[in-house]
């Protein structure tokens, strides 16, 4: 990579993703924003079961680009699997604005097949506009992180809001609309990026299955297939843990295959990818009670007006996504001059001094509960600095996850490695599920007074933060035998 390259700028393609990821995060992060509140307040379903319900469909969100990611790796190419999914999500949207728990059900059995080829492929070409000691790579990931938060942002303030304040189908019908405008950019734009998309057989694709139907066709046709299932096991969530321990094992040895298939270099790669998607499930199994138990906290336990005005719960999500706006495009100029002199963390620390800050995070609630209203609610900045150290924890970790994984994989294996990077993000969803209901659902049929319900959540809040920081402070200090693993990939 010369010097006039880099000069050059970020490839157009990226800003064309940008878009395209951004109103795709708008349709997921609206959804996300209603889905609990929409389960509790209008379906009637109680939180416990609401948390679980939310933490099966956010981990099946993330187990599907395993294999989206496979697929578009071995037949359908990268532009052909993200427009699959974005049709499909759009027609999630569709029929979950019908209303009621059935159709709700189906319409997650299509949002999370859409998701499964949207998302981890997408990912994918962005690393593909990169070649391999490109010093841009980061840095353009974390744009791309922008575009995904300033989604995020303008679901939770303008989806939720309308949602919350309007009614539930308006919002996700607002969430269709999103996803509908990610796929009209994503077309449009797709010369910049087409030649680095391509199935990786043409001809294959065109291959008769039994004589009948063309391969593409066949993949797409077994992909709706699929959706019963998955209405099934949202239905009987407590499956999907079963379902992500054996996806999880069959991961595992698959990977140890390659990299024993690969070489030494390889294999010590893939043990170092697999402990990092360990501490990645432990990140995001605390970070992700954002839509669950914090959503209700803030619901419960927390003064949300400001200046005369009062913000919905689902609206609190907002501060995430505004952070990382704030701090994405610091950390992305940041982590190229700490490059430039040397001094830029190995990602091993990097995973330690984010989930450090992710504890420090939750302890900010003692701090708030010492500034208790008469109705036992904590002010909105409690919430707010909270978000923010969750927020700068995640640009020590996800952005760089989704780099790193770009690094480590061989050609054949991108999308497959994206998709295991998703399956962590899976595994922690659905633990996020079960460490919700430890706020205080309605295990005895009792709900909590306002004061019990604050008092538990200081409690278990503060639990969380102090085992992050134990558990970051650990990786910290094994970081440098994570980094031998890696081979120089920093």
């Amino acid at each position: 990579m010369t010097e006039n390259q880099i000069q050059q700028g970020h490839p157009k393609g990226l800003y064309v993703l940008f878009m395209s990821e951004m109103w795709e995060r708008f349709c997921f992060y609206g959804m996300r924003g209603l889905l609990t509140l929409y389960l509790i307040q209008i379906l009637l379903v109680k939180k416990d079961d609401s948390f679980l319900i939310y933490g099966a469909y956010a981990a099946l969100i993330y187990l599907a680009p395993v294999l989206g990611g496979k697929i578009a790796d071995a037949y359908l190419g990268y532009r052909k699997a993200v427009i699959f999914g974005a049709v499909l999500m759009f027609i999630g949207e569709i029929f979950i604005i019908a209303g009621g728990m059935e159709m709700l059900f189906w319409g997650m059995g299509f949002l999370i097949i859409g998701s499964g080829y949207f998302k981890a492929n997408i990912s994918s070409i962005v690393g593909k506009l990169y070649e391999d000691d490109d010093p841009r790579r980061d840095s353009g990931f974390t744009i791309f992180y922008i575009g995904i938060n300033i989604g995020a942002l303008l679901a939770t303030t303008i989806c939720v809001y309308v949602g919350e304040t309007y009614g539930f189908h308006y919002g996700f019908g607002l969430a269709g609309f999103g996803m509908l405008l990610g796929l009209v950019f994503f077309i449009a734009g797709q010369k910049h990026f087409i030649a680095k998309a391509l199935p990786p057989s043409e001809e294959k694709l065109k291959e008769k299955v039994f004589g009948i139907i063309s391969t593409e066709y066949a993949i797409y046709l077994a992909s709706l297939a699929i959706i019963p299932g998955i209405y099934f096991l949202v239905n009987h969530n407590s499956l999907v843990g079963y379902v992500l321990g054996v996806v999880g094992i069959g991961i595992i040895v698959y990977l140890m295959i390659e990299g024993v298939k690969g070489g030494k270099v390889l294999l010590h790669r893939m043990i170092a990818f697999l402990i990092l998607c360990v501490f990645n499930v432990v990140f995001w199994a605390l970070f992700e009670q954002a839509g669950t138990s914090l959503t209700v906290f803030a619901n419960n336990n927390v003064n949300r007006e400001v200046f005369g005005f009062t913000l919905t719960a689902g609206n609190t999500q907002f501060f995430n996504p505004l952070y990382i706006i704030i701090f994405g495009s610091i950390f992305s100029m940041m982590w190229i001059k700490l490059s430039a002199i040397g001094k830029n963390p190995s990602i091993p620390m990097k995973f330690g001094l984010g989930i450090v800050q992710l504890g420090l995070g939750y302890l900010v609630l003692l701090v708030g509960n010492e500034f208790v209203d008469e109705a036992f609610r904590v002010p909105l900045w409690t919430l707010g600095f909270l978000y923010m150290l969750h927020t700068t924890g995640e640009l020590f970790i996800s952005p760089i996850g989704l780099s790193m994984v770009t690094k480590l994989a061989p050609s054949h294996l991108s999308g497959t490695l994206m998709g295991v990077w998703f399956l962590s993000l899976a595994g922690a969803n659905y633990l996020a599920g079960i460490l919700a209901t430890m706020t205080g659902g309605e295990g005895d049929g009792v709900e909590l007074s306002a004061a019990e319900g604050l008092a538990k959540y200081v409690d278990v809040y503060s639990t969380m933060g102090y085992a992050a920081i134990g558990i970051g402070i650990s990786i910290m200090i094994i970081s440098p035998l994570i980094n031998k693993l890696l081979h120089g990939i920093r």
